[in-house]
This record gives structure tokens, sequence and C-alpha cells, in this order.
């Protein structure tokens, strides 16, 4: 479905106030929107509140596994070469810079969706699985609320929590992303403030736990705003934490650098009950092609404090199956 057709069918049945799942790639492009979206079983999904995917059972004897093929640590140089430079010339202040990983796993889209521990997940058949930790909005009682996450270090390393919080890279990136949300609520929503800065998630996978850094930033809507749900939405794509500052010179500065489209990896997917919306960025993003390779998509932002090594290693880190190994 085109993108545009999406964000009509928001309006349409927000107002309405019918349930719907939605999603757009990241290139504002490509979309679905599905009515009634826990009657069926075709698109599974999963947010904080609901699921449409029935309880599965494993084998014990299964164990996942995941497995990085090749990784092309020269071309991401390239690319990181391209966005600092971008930095340097004042085109950006923060990037985001994804990679996309080779990988083999013995487990399915379907089975890795139904074992993932995460707040979100989605499963398109045949085509992608994501398990999010990052939400994008969440709109309760008429209040939206972005968490903005960046920053994210090995919990197994020496002190990390306070290596993670005392960095000064991670601290600038923190408070450029939540100062560019900041900006985005305030063209959808009044009385925008921070309500509780730079807080430490725990996320558990199969190659151990890993720590990342976010932020609540929250605003009011005006009384109607469920007509004009899909425009709300819209007007803050693509999703701040997933392109940058200032968002037009940047979005073009991440097309140089990465050269081909991201299509629904870190776009956003959501779900409104016909009174509140609870979205996410799609991240933590496994895809398979027509040749029925996998890939692992990934990335970190990237300022003029970033060094490249360990931009790469935050990468290589967000690799991983977020499934206890039962």
């Amino acid at each position: 479905m085109d993108a545009q057709q999406v964000r009509e069918n928001m309006n349409r049945s927000a107002q309405r106030g019918e349930e719907f799942l939605f999603g757009v790639d990241f290139e504002l492009r490509e979309g679905f929107f599905i009515a009634r979206p826990l009657e069926q079983h075709k698109i599974l999904f999963k947010t904080r509140k609901v699921s449409n995917a029935p309880e599965k059972a494993f084998s014990e004897e299964h164990h996942p596994h995941l497995e990085i093929l090749h990784s092309d640590k020269e071309a991401y140089l390239k690319k990181f070469s391209t966005i600092r430079h971008g930095l340097l010339r004042g085109d950006s202040f923060l990037a985001n810079l994804t990679e996309c990983t080779p990988i083999a796993t013995n487990c399915t889209l379907e089975e890795i969706f139904h074992r993932s521990r995460s707040p979100y997940k989605l499963l398109l058949p045949d085509r992608l699985v994501c398990f999010s930790p990052e939400s994008f909005v969440r709109i309760i009682d008429g209040r939206i609320h972005s968490y903005p996450m960046k920053g994210t270090i090995n919990a197994t390393l020496p002190d990390a929590e306070k290596t993670l919080m005392d960095d000064y890279k991670e601290l600038c990136e923190h408070y450029t992303i939540v100062d560019l949300i900041r900006n985005d609520l305030n063209m959808v929503a009044q009385h925008v403030r921070v309500d509780r800065f730079r807080y430490i998630d725990r996320l558990k996978t199969l190659r151990g736990e890993i720590l990342q850094t976010s932020s609540d930033v929250t605003g009011d809507l005006e009384a109607g705003w469920q007509a004009h749900l899909g425009d709300l939405i819209f007007r803050l794509l693509p999703a701040g934490s997933i392109s940058g500052a200032p968002k037009p010179a940047t979005l073009d500065l991440i097309r140089r650098a990465e050269g081909q489209p991201r299509g629904f990896y870190t776009g956003i997917f959501g779900y409104f009950d016909g009174r509140e919306l609870d979205s996410a960025v799609m991240i933590r993003y496994i895809e398979r092609n027509v040749r029925g390779q996998y890939f692992f998509r990934s990335g970190g932002g990237v300022t003029i404090h970033s060094r490249a090594e360990a931009e790469y290693d935050e990468i290589l880190t967000k690799i991983y199956l977020p499934i206890s190994d039962v």
C-alpha cells in the first residue's frame, strides 16, 4: 500500500474511534494498514499492551543461534567518512548511520518473533521480523510521549553503566536527539517538556545484556487530534532518533553515505485501540531476501566526537536475538 493511503486511512479510522494496525517505511513510500488487527493472524504484532500472536511452545533441545557471516568494516568506514565530512561542513550535528550485515540463524523469522522478548514485535511473513526496544510515540489521555533511545554499551564491561553515563560523546548525542524530539513535538503539541532525562534501559540477549539510555519527552495535544492522527504522525517522520539533526540536510547526508533505501528498517509501526496509540521505531530488524538470505540491520548516531572504531563496534553489539536460551 502507498504510504499516503496509510495516512488517509489513519485519519478516517481514528476519527471514527476504530482500531487499526499501521506501518510505514523510512522513505515514506510503502506501508500497511489493517482494520481490526486483533482478528487476523497474517501480520503478527505486539505492543506494550496488546498482541495478536498466539502462544507457541518450543523444544528445549532447540537452542537459538545467530552468526555474523560477513562484516565489511572497510565499507562501513567509508560510509562513516562521508558522514564525518558532512558533520565537518556543518550539514548535520547528529546523523544516524546504518549497516546491513549478512547473518545465519537456525530460526525462522516466525520463530524469532515468537521466542523474542521485547516491548514491540512485528512479523511480515517471509519478509522481515522486528523486535524493537524503542517506542516512537505513545498517545495517552491526550498527551503525546516520545522516548528517544541513544547510547549503547555491552553490560558485561567493567563499570558499564558509569562508563555509558559518563561518556561525553554519548551525552552530546543524547542532548542533541532530545532537543530534536522536543522541536518535532512542538509542531504537533503544546507545553512540550522533558519529563525524564537519560535513564538506563537493560536489554537481555543471547549474547548477554546490553545497556541503552533513553529519555521521556511529553506534550499536550489539542482536542480533536484523532481526526488528524495520520497527519500528526507523518509530520514527525522519519523518526528523529534514526535520522538526525537538522533533519532535512541530515537525510540527504544519510542517502549519500548509505547509497540504498532502508525500506521498512527504521520506519515505524503502531496500534490504535480507538482511544490511545502505541508505536515503535523498527530497529533490531532481520530481513529475508528473495533468495532466502538473512540480513540484520543495525546502526547508531554519529557526531563530531564519534570514533569510527567505537561506532563500528556498536553496530555489531546491536546484532542479537533477544531470546532466553531454554
